[in-house]
């Protein structure tokens, strides 16, 4: 969904022609993996971070075009909101201090970022749902005036008949609401992690990512309002969910913003396969490319918002390579907190695709599905099934596993140890006195008496002092 398009209006013969190009890049892409073209060597990870611009009054700033042009960095592209943006990292393997340099050049990009944004009386906030937005922010008026962006929304209501989209989300709150066009979605703003493994164990790392998607959420939940409504800890999850429904309520692994349908099997290329077979095409966009290229494979996949996503990319060399995007975890409250998450993931990723035998062996899909969604609804008060079978509570998991393995998982990873012991310690200092993001923002309207733009201004004093948000005082 990077990619631009060159029109909104498609015809039959666009969507014949573009599943005839899908069919033929699936079946290049299973030749290719069974010949063994893809890279075998690398841990590699990266990231992408969506921020909101806000005014002075906290409330969004839809400029994104003025600002992007006036910051000029590759790393940083328009979302689907006029006030929104997406930081990008660059790819670093994970062995010595990749992970402190990842942090290194997020923190020189969100710098530059800040300064810009002042310069256009603005300023820039990564959280995952902004408290202070309104309904009436999210328009098409807001939309950014990209072909790719009108294109989805008047292709996701064509799914639907034109019926508007229904949002019902019961928390501690209930919010109830309808809206006419798919821009709920830029309310909800993640934190997403890529990791890109040897070719032969992706398959390993795509269903770890998985079983890790409850404990992650947990960990990193920063999304407690939506709408002046108190929710879930991790809102943005049934928001997005929701946001983009295509009207596949009975089948809702089918949905294309879903935990999935199940752990693979043999590869990774059962996801392409599955989005050939069971996803319609959105944006039938004809590419004068060769198949290599993998154009239309990678536009149709960009359409299907998998929690745990595969991508194929490519080097610089050209070598071809498969990563997991992990894409549960909200935007904020800091950046060494969202390193920290990271840092976490990767590990465990790493630990979990090692052992002998798979845990997914040991945990059933729809366990993990529903570990999920307890978890975004309950952040680190949750409580789960894991790999034994038995319930337990979310701190004790983390705690005394799920930490533990991540540690482990980093030394066999290569990572510098400085940068291990402080992020992992980032990670469990917030498990042990429960401030997560959600926590925080939940305490803060509490004493606040549910003062939105005060959390709101709080907030954003605290994100700029760099303190992790174990630290952050009410």
């Amino acid at each position: 969904m990077g990619q631009e398009i060159g029109r909104i209006r498609f015809s039959p013969a666009d969507f014949e022609g573009f599943d005839a190009r899908l069919r033929e890049e699936t079946s290049l892409l299973e030749g290719w993996y069974r010949r063994g073209r893809f890279d075998q060597s690398a841990y590699v990870g990266g990231f992408e971070l969506e921020a909101w611009l806000l005014d002075h009054n906290f409330f969004p700033l839809p400029r994104n075009e003025e600002y992007l042009a006036r910051l000029a960095s590759p790393l940083v592209v328009p979302e689907l909101s006029r006030f929104n943006v997406e930081l990008n990292g660059t790819p670093q393997p994970l062995a010595g201090q990749g992970l402190h340099r990842l942090e290194e050049e997020l923190t020189s990009t969100w710098r530059h970022c800040i300064r810009v944004a002042h310069e256009l009386e603005g300023q820039l906030i990564m959280i995952g749902i902004l408290p202070t937005i309104r309904q009436q922010d999210l328009t098409l008026a807001n939309i950014s005036p990209l072909n790719r962006y009108y294109a989805l929304n008047d292709q996701v209501l064509r799914s639907r008949a034109g019926r508007p989209i229904r949002i019902d989300i019961q928390g501690h709150d209930r919010l109830a609401l309808t809206h006419t066009d798919v821009m709920l979605e830029a309310a909800t703003t993640s934190f997403q992690v890529h990791l890109q493994a040897p070719a032969d164990e992706a398959t390993r790392y795509f269903n770890a990512s998985a079983i890790l998607s409850a404990p992650m959420v947990a960990l990193s939940a920063n999304s407690p309002f939506a709408f002046g409504k108190q929710l879930w800890d991790e809102t943005r999850i049934p928001l997005f969910e929701q946001a983009v429904d295509v009207g596949e309520e009975a089948h809702p692994e089918r949905g294309r913003v879903t935990f999935g349908s199940g752990y693979l099997q043999d590869s990774p290329l059962e996801c392409y396969i599955e989005n050939r077979d069971r996803y319609p095409v959105l944006l039938p966009i004809l590419y004068d490319e060769p198949p290599e290229h993998f154009k239309h494979l990678r536009l149709h996949n960009g359409t299907i918002w998998r929690w745990n996503r595969m991508l194929l990319g490519f080097d610089e060399a050209l070598t071809p390579h498969l990563r997991v995007e992990h894409r549960v975890m909200p935007a904020g409250p800091s950046i060494v907190d969202m390193m920290a998450n990271a840092a976490v993931y990767l590990g465990a990723a790493r630990f979990l695709s090692g052992l002998r035998v798979a845990p997914e062996a040991d945990l059933p899909f729809a366990q993990a599905r529903d570990n999920f969604y307890r978890a975004a609804r309950d952040g680190l008060d949750a409580r789960i099934r894991w790999l034994d079978g038995q319930e337990v509570a979310m701190r004790a998991l983390l705690l005394d596993e799920l930490l533990p393995m991540a540690r482990q998982g980093l030394v066999l990873l290569g990572a510098d140890v400085e940068d291990i012991e402080r992020y992992i310690d980032i990670a469990t200092t917030r498990v042990r006195c429960g401030q997560n993001g959600a926590a925080w923002q939940r305490a803060h309207a509490n004493l606040h008496g549910g003062d939105f733009f005060r959390l709101t201004a709080d907030y954003l004093e605290h994100q700029r002092s760099a303190m992790p948000v174990h630290e952050w005082p009410i």
